[in-house]
């Protein structure tokens, strides 16, 4: 008896939607496992950073005694900037390394390092048990973390261009700073829970490295995490692999899309680090706020961040990337110095909640298509080490330098709300480099041969 071929010929119209929605679910399901994997190193990252700055005044206690509080603060805050210094070097060297080897195996050797530098850090007794030993090591820890980055954002933002799906670029890029507010957000609550059950006294004794310790305890989970990433498929595309000489003379002939991406970055770099590690410190120095609104203030901002990273960045994959740049970067021009001079007459928990905001949206939307459009205009063959370079060296001539020059300018010039000039002149830098990129003054000159 044959067998009629209705039944099986209809049974194939009924199973491929159900096939093609639970391959699309899994896929789904892939992109953001892998989104998380990659981002994880973020986390830890600038969950450190914020913790430096954050516990500033206590570490300068700690590590840097000095004749007044101002002098010790202005050494912890150098011995952070250091730290920033060693990324042009880390993005060279690691960068050109990751180009090389593979995005998967380079973002675990980031990792191992900065751990190295999390932990000295943390573990360090202060200056009364081991004299200048103690700030030498901090500083060391400093340089070992700033190494790290150099390349760490470089190596996530490209491995995540690499990965997205067509269109949505700037989506998929901008966890790689969205990962970084998660551990804002996250050090910021953790902070303000220790602040309410631990005496303040303890707490300035070396309760302020219990955050230190539980980073340090979560670097092995990230490790696990991180060493599951499969290789990009752009990577692995490539037929030939450049060399550390080919790469250094592709960057070198590339050096004006270099320099215009490295001023595409200042405003980036300034107003992350004036809107979250310098936040804390100027909400209880400057506005006198207590350490628990201070807290509450840079949690705010953390989750505000978070909002406006993917969905600037999924904007400017509609509309370009230069409209949400421009703009972004004008509205910080003209608003920056305003918004803190109306602070200052105005010192209240709620209107240092509204300024912050602001100035979050501002980084938020600017950042969420810069990102992106920096790993667009590189060429592919040294993606990650021009990446990381122009970012690493805005980070390091401006961004880095933001908590301690903002102690300098206030200091120096009486003016509270001098870090306003500072972030205006990052919008000023920004927004001619975007004039430049978009315009087609800057491009591309040569890629690796």
């Amino acid at each position: 008896m044959s067998i009629p071929s209705t039944p099986s010929t209809a049974a194939v119209p009924q199973a491929a939607p159900h096939s093609d929605a639970h391959a699309a679910a899994a896929h789904g399901q892939s992109k953001l496992a892998t989104v998380i994997r990659v981002t994880s190193g973020n986390f830890i990252e600038m969950y450190d950073f914020f913790l430096f700055g954050f516990y500033a005044q206590y570490i300068a206690t700690a590590f840097f005694p000095a004749t007044s509080d101002y002098a010790a603060l202005m050494m912890t805050f150098a011995t952070f900037g250091a730290g920033f210094f060693m990324r042009p070097l880390g993005a060279i060297l690691l960068g050109s390394y990751i180009d090389r080897i593979g995005r998967r195996r380079g973002l675990v050797l980031t990792l191992a390092i900065m751990a190295s530098g999390t932990a000295l850090i943390a573990f360090v007794p202060g200056y009364a048990t081991l004299g200048l030993l103690a700030p030498l090591l901090v500083l060391v820890g400093r340089l070992l973390q700033g190494f790290s980055a150099g390349v760490e954002l470089g190596g996530v933002s490209v491995y995540l261009s690499e990965m997205a799906t067509p269109g949505n670029k700037g989506f998929y890029v901008s966890w790689q700073s969205a990962s970084q507010q998660v551990a804002v957000i996250f050090a910021a609550a953790l902070g303000y829970a220790l602040n309410g059950l631990l005496p303040k006294a303890f707490i300035a004794d070396w309760g302020w490295r219990i955050p230190f310790f539980i980073g340090c305890s979560i670097i092995p989970v990230v490790f696990i995490i991180r060493r599951s990433l499969q290789e990009t498929e752009a990577y692995l595309a490539q037929k030939t692999r450049p060399t550390f000489r080919q790469m250094m003379g592709t960057i070198a002939l590339n050096w004006p899309l270099v320099t215009a991406g490295t001023m595409l970055v200042v405003l980036t770099t300034v107003a992350f680090y004036l809107i979250t590690v310098y936040t804390p410190t100027f909400g209880k120095s400057v506005l006198h706020l207590s350490t628990e609104e201070s807290l509450l203030v840079t949690l705010c901002v953390g989750v505000s961040n978070f909002i406006w990273l993917p969905l600037m960045g999924a904007v400017s994959d509609r509309i370009g990337r230069w409209p949400v740049m421009a703009a972004c970067a004008a509205l910080t021009v003209v608003t920056a110095y305003p918004a803190l001079s109306w602070l200052i007459a105005n010192p209240s928990f709620g209107h240092m909640v509204m300024v912050e905001l602001w100035l979050s949206f501002l980084y938020g939307s600017y950042n969420g298509a810069t990102i992106v459009a920096l790993t667009e205009i590189i060429p592919v063959q040294v993606r990650t080490t021009g990446f990381s370079l122009a970012y690493s060296l805005a980070t390091a001539l401006f961004g880095g330098l933001t908590p301690l020059l903002s102690t300098w300018l206030i200091e120096t010039t009486g003016d509270k709300a001098a870090p306003g000039i500072w972030m205006a002149g990052a919008g000023a830098v920004s927004l001619f480099a975007t004039f430049l990129v978009y315009r087609g003054i800057v491009k591309e000159r040569v890629a690796v041969r």
